[in-house]
């Protein structure tokens, strides 16, 4: 199996979570709790993270196609808990979170990765439906949307964006027409502008993103900080582990804003390193779903778009949100953040990535040639 596994790809994955182990102990150090409180859970997610990574990487394809419809309604299901009293873990007025004991569940995390089997599925179903109907397009937007507004309520608008992102890049790539397309972008830019102008707080976001510096002790103090932390990196950083900002200065050090600690610590260099792992994971996986589609394999190829729209938007909007061009948003890193949510769900996604072109690349033997391409259904010669 070792051979026709794309070890460029786990490599790149490999490298990320180390890097993530590395830079959320360094950035921890200004946190209450201590650097070796925060080692020891993230280590415990990355682990189970691999676990997970492992697990689905031997998961037939088919298996997800047959229940990508169940999927969808566990999403509902999951994003639903969050409103049941004695269950939910409120925190800074959101009820996003499923409170476990050990640890704390975000549905919304989830839901991204089902969200993408079910879209998969859906274009795997209705055939080439969506490049010439305007029906066929509409139907999975109406049922996310459902899906988009429920995460909204709870509130996260971070999650929202990304997953709207998501479903838009894959029905593009899906062949969905311009003129469909476009109505689509336009109504949903417009919902999405709604929403985050009718929270007080978001447009204080929106403010403080055009000019941060003049309200930098209070709207604007995060994003000054990451700014202040990107200057003082220069080319080649201060030193792993002497960076200041996460000391005394910038919140979510070990979180949102870690690509900031990033570039303080390792610099210019540091930063676009982290940054050309996250795009050779993005890009393969693209490259990945362009074959497998070309091949015939839609659900398989739409999967892998999906998979490596999450972790490119994701880290757009991170790393734009740290460096000033986005507003202020609270969204992980991929595998770099402290979290074990988004941790999870990312290297699922990685997994899936994987095993697409596990099952749908040409089995070598020994002697080198092809065998023959692997059937979608369960990866069988």
């Amino acid at each position: 199996m070792t051979e026709r596994l794309d070890m460029a790809l786990v490599l790149a994955w490999g490298a990320l979570l180390l890097v993530g182990l590395v830079m959320v102990t360094s950035a921890a150090a200004g946190q209450p709790e201590g650097t070796y409180y925060y080692l020891f859970r993230h280590g415990l997610y990355v682990a189970v993270a691999v676990c997970v990574f492992g697990l689905l990487a031997v998961v037939p394809l088919r298996a997800w196609e047959v229940v990508h419809r169940p999927c969808l309604v566990l999403a509902f299901a999951l994003c639903l808990l969050v409103f049941l009293p004695g269950l939910a873990a409120a925190a800074k007025g959101a009820h996003r979170w499923i409170d476990l004991g050990l640890a704390r569940f975000q549905p919304a995390e989830a839901a991204k990765l089902l969200a993408i089997i079910y879209l998969a599925g859906y274009l795997a179903r209705v055939g080439g439906q969506v490049s010439v109907s305007l029906s066929a397009l509409l139907k999975p937007v109406i049922w996310m949307g459902g899906l988009l507004a429920v995460i909204l309520v709870q509130p996260d608008f971070g999650s929202t964006v990304v997953l709207a992102l998501v479903m838009g890049g894959m029905l593009f790539l899906a062949g969905a027409r311009p003129r469909d397309f476009a109505l689509l972008v336009v109504f949903g830019g417009m919902l999405l502008a709604g929403a985050a102008v009718i929270e007080p707080y978001r447009v204080v976001r929106l403010l403080s993103f055009v000019d941060p510096w003049a309200d930098q002790l209070d709207a604007g103090y995060q994003l000054t900080q990451a700014l202040i932390g990107f200057g003082r990196g220069e080319y080649f950083g201060i030193g792993l582990g002497e960076g200041v900002q996460k000391l005394f200065y910038l919140p979510e050090a070990h979180n949102d804003f870690i690509y900031a600690v990033i570039a303080e610590e390792l610099g210019l260099v540091g930063a676009l390193g982290v940054l050309a792992l996250l795009g050779f994971l993005t890009v393969r996986m693209f490259g990945i779903g362009r074959r497998v589609v070309a091949a015939g394999q839609v659900f398989a190829g739409s999967l892998a778009y999906g998979a490596g729209l999450l972790i490119g938007i994701q880290t757009i909007i991170n790393v734009g949100v740290n460096t000033g061009v986005l507003p202020t948003k609270g969204l992980t890193l991929p595998f770099v953040s402290f979290g074990g949510n988004s941790l999870l769900v990312c290297s699922a996604a990685v997994a899936l990535a994987l095993r697409v072109d596990y099952e749908n690349r040409p089995a070598v033997d020994s002697s080198g040639p092809a065998l023959g391409r692997l059937r979608t259904q369960g990866g069988h010669t």
